[in-house]
């Protein structure tokens, strides 16, 4: 038989182990509040690093040439878009927009002129941005 005072120093060992006691409807605390509706939120779309190196290696191309001189990337909801421009204070010169939603139509990736007209369209980034090429593209002042 285990008398009463070894059977106490098992309990109190055992306990000191475990965490302490918790009432059935405890609830541990994350870090992340929870989100309010997990289904709906909104993606954002943004270009990837391998999609970013092209165009940027065309953008060093063009402001060694002294053709551009800014840009700025917009991640939004439907879109992600590089703009690039002739000075900080202008609209945009071209923007380069990622739109994956027409990725199976006309293909996802775009380059708009300074009017608004689409130059090229594709699915490709490296056949879309083969409109800046030099022998391919001047610019007219």
């Amino acid at each position: 038989m285990i008398s009463r005072h070894s059977r106490d120093a098992a309990r109190d060992e055992a306990a000191a182990l475990e965490l302490p006691h918790r009432p059935r409807n405890f609830v541990f605390m994350t870090l992340q509040p929870p989100t309010p509706f997990p289904g709906r939120l909104p993606e954002q779309v943004a270009f990837h690093r391998t999609e970013l190196g092209p165009i940027l290696s065309v953008y060093g191309r063009m402001v060694a040439a002294g053709e551009w001189r800014d840009y700025a990337i917009a991640s939004l909801r439907e879109m992600a878009v590089f703009s690039v421009f002739r000075r900080t204070a202008e609209t945009p010169l071209y923007r380069i927009e990622k739109r994956p939603k027409l990725r199976h139509r006309q293909g996802q990736f775009a380059v708009i002129g300074p009017e608004g007209q689409v130059l090229r369209r594709g699915d490709e980034l490296k056949q879309v941005l083969k409109v800046f090429e030099a022998r391919r593209f001047r610019v007219i002042e």
